[in-house]
């Protein structure tokens, strides 16, 4: 088959809409990048590149210098020569969208990974969604519940809210996405694998999501061998799906794992096409590109539906200041930060209450949960700040009465917020044993040495 019939096939069947244009010729290879002569086309426009005789790939435009167009291809250019020709296509990069996608996983194209057959799809749209005026958004003010306990009770959720995961490898926030996939009040789940090791990509779906899941959900995977304009396209496909949901007056959950793999992806094209780095070798246009990301989730105009998202960022070393940890605790509505030290101890999920907030907490619970939970965190932070004493027997009881009463208090405390990975805490209960946690802080005040109302670790699935 000729290449240009390869062409108009692959036009036909996929992503662009099929124009053509003059052809040109690729005259530089260096590392990422391919240069191109001969073409006139515009920033984000998309081409074909004939690497073999048989063989074309799809390539994005990403810059341009005077009559050199600097393009990232989205598959291998294993058996490229100089002097390839490269065939511009007319119009944006289209994406597949529709109600035919739940139950389906895809790649960062929108093409179908699994092996259900054609996509049944509702229309193709363009990456880049619609922004919505900020004084049109729907406020956050319901509560959203997410199974958790000690999310539940402690750091509420909104329904649109922006959070982030901040941990480093190893501490357990895969599992704790995957619980919440399965346990939070959604209509449609829409998941993000992105930059991600690739055997995760099966076992989220068999263990996290499950078949039950799975039918509310649509999947897009694009692991960390995939080039980086394939994972960066793959988490703007994750967010335009969702927005797609939220049109239709949905309530969406979006589950992002991660978006440090999104910024570094970001990175690479960048460094490629010349940008000088700036903040640990991360170029401007990655923290400019973040918040485009995460503002679109959210909730709608009034009547509309609502993206509730959670964005996994993984801190390097355990360190808060990553950069791009940094940039994103700024541009969210709240983090949750996984401690290594607790997950080491078996303690899971590994949150640290004291480090994490909510920042729409205040608007979506009642004045007596939000004093509970100022209680609790008050009893928590003063037994961490004094734990080292306490653990070498160095602290003298009756020195202080409210670290006295938070050593009392650590078995319930713990015991509150510890859960099993199979347990799912709704809101109400998760809220009515927060009540007694601090219903015995209160005897323990006064006095009283009280029975400890251990909580109960009785399964409760919906």
């Amino acid at each position: 088959m000729k290449f240009i019939e390869r062409w108009q096939h692959a036009s036909s069947q996929s992503l662009f809409s099929p124009q053509p244009k003059i052809s040109g010729h690729i005259t530089r290879l260096i590392g990422l990048t391919l240069e191109a002569v001969g073409i006139k086309v515009a920033l984000g426009d998309c081409c074909y590149i004939q690497v073999t005789a048989d063989r074309a790939c799809e390539a994005e435009v990403v810059g341009f210098a005077g009559d050199k167009i600097y393009l990232m291809p989205l598959q291998s250019v294993e058996g490229l020569q100089p002097g390839a020709k490269v065939t511009p296509v007319s119009g944006k990069g289209l994406v597949p969208v529709g109600f035919g996608l739940l139950g389906r996983v895809l790649d960062g194209t929108g093409k179908a990974l699994d092996a259900k057959g054609p996509l049944d799809v509702d229309e193709w749209v363009t990456l880049e969604g619609e922004v919505i005026n900020p004084l049109h958004r729907q406020p956050i003010s319901a509560p959203l519940d997410v199974g958790i306990r000690a999310i539940n009770g402690l750091l509420t959720v909104g329904c649109g809210q922006r959070l982030g995961l901040f941990a480093g490898s190893g501490v357990g926030k895969s599992v704790l996405l995957g619980m919440m996939t399965r346990f939070t009040e959604a209509e449609i789940t829409i998941v993000g694998l992105i930059g991600e090791r690739g055997r995760e990509v099966k076992e989220f779906i068999d263990h996290s999501l499950g078949e039950e899941g799975m039918a509310r959900s649509v999947v897009i995977a694009s692991p960390a061998d995939d080039s980086p304009l394939m994972r960066l396209r793959a988490a703007q496909l994750t967010t335009r799906i969702a927005e797609y949901f939220r049109a239709k007056g949905k309530r969406v959950l979006l589950l992002m794992d991660s978006l440090t793999r999104y910024a570094q992806a970001q990175r690479e094209i960048a460094l490629a096409v010349g940008e000088p780095p700036a903040t640990k070798g991360y170029p401007p246009s990655v923290f400019a590109k973040l918040p485009k990301l995460v503002e679109r989730a959210g909730n709608a105009e009034k009547g509309g539906g609502s993206i509730t998202a959670f964005y996994t960022v993984l801190t390097e070393g355990d360190d808060q200041q990553d950069p791009i940890a940094d940039s994103a605790r700024a541009i969210l509505d709240g983090h949750f930060v996984l401690s290594r030290a607790l997950a080491e101890q078996g303690h899971y999920p590994a949150i640290d209450v004291e480090a994490s907030v909510s920042r729409v907490m205040p608007s979506v619970v009642t004045p007596e949960q939000l004093a509970m939970a100022l209680e609790f965190k008050r009893m928590y932070s003063r037994y961490q700040q004094n734990a080292d004493l306490i653990s070498v027997g160095a602290y003298a009881r009756g020195s202080d009465p409210l670290t006295d009463k938070a050593i009392e208090m650590q078995p319930v405390i713990k015991s509150y917020l510890q859960q099993t990975m199979q347990e799912s805490l709704p809101m109400a209960r998760s809220v009515e044993e927060l009540s007694l946690v601090i219903a015995a802080s209160s005897q323990v005040q006064t006095g009283q040495v009280p029975k400890m109302p251990m909580v109960n670790p009785r399964m409760d699935r919906r």
